[in-house]
């Protein structure tokens, strides 16, 4: 039986609500989307149009995917964070919108500043970097990331954001101390891995199954990178710099002390909207603790 587009796009975001799916309606949109090739703005405009066939099974087989377990963001590739159009792959974390607390904490103070340079260290898909570059014209961002495959992702975001000139992607480890050639920083961010190493098996399968651990496992109590990038990369950050962390539940307070032993002061806890601590920044007071 022929159906709309309106109704088809009604009746799966019925059964992503009926399925306890928090955010029903976006990926019932994007996936109706992505398998007619459509934009928003098309698909609002043709919804009273009949749906071919063939686009229908195709939408009804990204749908059982989902439900499935495996992520919006990775079945039509892309994703939008702080306003910005990103290429997504199993290579990266699907941004969230707690990080975009952190995105907006660090733009904030970049604004403040003439000239900066920023590094986004475990950048993933380059998303912070990128948004902070977008938005505090004139910095300078360096996306830091490990791994290759995620590397590929930021040049991609890089060139697809028009931000070439600003934001450059660079391999480094954030467990190791950084490149002597990297310079100094007026800013760091970093959304690091966090999840305790034995909570990895209980996450929802769509993260489990799908995201890249390398970019969950934080160690045994998901501290490691912190203490890492505290101790060996502020080095890289000026006195009177910044250092900026995206947390987890329960980590504010740990990440807080792990800050104020190697020479940072000043330092803030930042809620997100659903009012969980989840940004944690200080200002360096002496580079040579």
């Amino acid at each position: 039986m022929a159906i709309t587009y309106n109704n088809l796009y009604m009746d799966i975001r019925q059964l992503f609500r009926d399925s306890g799916i928090d955010a029903a309606t976006l990926e019932a949109r994007e996936l109706v989307c992505y398998a007619s090739g459509k934009t928003r703005e098309q698909l609002s405009r043709d919804a009273r149009l009949y749906v071919p066939q063939l686009i229908e099974e195709r939408t009804r087989q990204l749908v059982a995917r989902h439900l499935a377990g495996e992520p919006v963001a990775y079945l039509i590739g892309e994703w939008e964070f702080y306003g910005l159009p990103l290429d997504i792959n199993e290579s990266v974390l699907i941004p969230r919108a707690d990080t975009e607390v952190l995105a907006a904490q660090a733009i904030d103070y970049v604004k403040t500043l003439t000239g900066a340079r920023i590094l986004d260290l475990c950048a993933g898909s380059g998303c912070v970097g990128l948004a902070v570059a977008k938005y505090a014209p004139g910095c300078h961002v360096v996306l830091g990331e490990i791994d290759e495959g995620a590397l590929r992702i930021c040049r991609q975001n890089v060139r697809r954001n028009g931000l070439t000139t600003q934001v450059m992607p660079y391999q480094v480890d954030a467990l190791a101390r950084p490149p002597v050639n990297l310079g100094e920083f007026d800013c760091i961010v970093c959304n690091p891995p966090y999840i305790p190493d034995g909570d990895i098996a209980g996450l929802d399968v769509s993260v489990r199954e799908y995201e890249p651990l390398l970019a969950l496992r934080g160690g045994a109590d998901g501290l490691d990178f912190y203490r890492a990038v505290c101790d060996k990369w502020r080095q890289s950050l000026r006195t009177g710099g910044r250092l900026y962390f995206e947390v987890g539940v329960g980590q504010a307070d740990a990440v807080l002390r792990i800050m104020r032993a190697v020479g940072f002061g000043d330092i803030q806890i930042v809620a997100d909207t659903g009012g969980i601590p989840r940004v944690v920044f200080g200002t360096l007071l002496d580079s040579v603790y």
